[in-house]
């Protein structure tokens, strides 16, 4: 097996009955790809469908519901077992409509460039064909404060596709609704982060790609068609716990590097840019969690209590589960790193502020000027 192509599924019996058949078609077509279905303990009839009318697709079973990061992690360990062991992992979700030509274009784009850790196609709306969608568009980025974006989508507006983003482009991350990963650099890397459980664990591990010097980039030729809220819907205060929580884990997690990469690329030594990455880092998350706090208050006065809650509880539960990296390792980090990784995609500005001040212009609007050098 060359490419696994993995569906984390949990309780989505109708988008397999009504997407797995073409998934399978399509990838049929693709020497070397297998696709394969891990079940997050369904209480569904998830696993009645597929042993009854998909038995010829591997179902791996896990006990419970280890979430989007336990998940693929029990699964891809599983796959990577054995002298069969895949070299590409492509995470997908259950609510994703394939055309028949999407996989081939991911497969040539990584064993042609070697230095390529991860590629995702374009995300269209499947309810609106010629839309991007609001998950991952055409690649996206982070502002100064760790708000995400994308080429395509900013806040809650997303534009027609109309070609405009049609040339492969290296982006900051790439959705892990649909994304191939080199399974060498996923396991390098530890896999996912099991803390985030799920939401924007997909965007920390492209941050950590690149701080080792891996490139992540979007193959406009190969385009899917996402649902969306398959699992969680966007008015869900666990949902908003997620987001905030891991937005805040991703900035410690990645943030001092990313500050002292900087600092170490404009001449200074490992140690003082490890300990001013770490000072400016701290200071980037206290004006965060600010602004998060900003937004609660707006949840408290217009009564969405519970709302207000998730937003405390993310920043409680952030404080017990960080894990920043200390001077020493931002250090060591910059000794082995310092002369082979760059991070693209981190805008200067910050992008709410930016998208109420450019109305609907969305990311056409943004110019490469904008965005750091790192």
């Amino acid at each position: 097996m060359k490419t696994a192509v993995v569906i984390l599924n949990w309780n989505t019996e109708g988008f397999l009955r009504e997407f797995l058949p073409g998934l399978l078609h399509s990838c049929s077509k693709v020497s070397g790809a297998e696709v394969v279905v891990a079940d997050n303990a369904s209480t569904d009839g998830s696993l009645k469908v597929m042993a009854e009318e998909f038995p010829q697709v591997r179902t791996l079973r896990f006990e419970k519901n280890l979430g989007f990061t336990g998940g693929y992690n029990r699964a891809f360990a599983e796959l990577a077992e054995g002298p069969d062991a895949p070299e590409h992992f492509l995470l997908i979700n259950s609510d994703i409509e394939v055309p028949e030509d999407w996989l081939g274009p991911l497969v040539e784009w990584m064993d042609s460039h070697p230095e390529c850790g991860a590629c995702a196609p374009k995300l269209h709306s499947w309810q609106e064909k010629d839309m991007f969608e609001y998950a991952g568009a055409a690649g996206g980025y982070i502002d100064r404060f760790g708000y995400p974006f994308c080429r395509g989508r900013i806040m809650g507006r997303v534009e027609a596709d109309k070609g405009q983003y049609d040339s492969p482009a290296d982006v900051f991350w790439a959705t892990g609704a649909c994304l191939m990963v080199r399974s060498s650099v996923y396991r390098k890397l530890g896999g996912l982060d099991e803390r985030f459980f799920a939401h924007m664990e997909e965007i920390d591990m492209c941050w950590r790609m690149q701080l080792e010097g891996w490139k992540v980039t979007v193959v406009p030729s190969s385009t899917v068609y996402h649902v969306g809220g398959g699992t969680l819907p966007a008015t869900s205060p666990f949902k908003l716990f997620l987001n905030y929580r891991n937005n805040l884990l991703m900035l410690s997690n990645n943030l001092a590097k990313t500050y002292a990469l900087a600092l170490h690329h404009k001449g200074l030594g490992a140690e003082k840019a490890a300990a001013e990455g770490i000072r400016k880092a701290e200071r980037k998350i206290r004006s965060r969690m600010f602004l998060d706090m900003v937004s609660a208050s707006v949840y408290l006065l217009t009564l969405k209590t519970d709302c207000f809650k998730a937003v405390a509880k993310a920043h409680k539960e952030y404080r017990k589960q960080r894990l920043a990296p200390s001077g020493e390792e931002v250090a060591e980090y910059l000794k082995a790193w310092g002369d082979k990784a760059r991070v693209n995609g981190i805008y200067r500005k910050w992008i709410v502020l930016s998208s109420m001040m450019k109305g609907s212009k969305v990311f056409g609007s943004v110019k490469a000027e904008d965005f750091h050098k790192i």
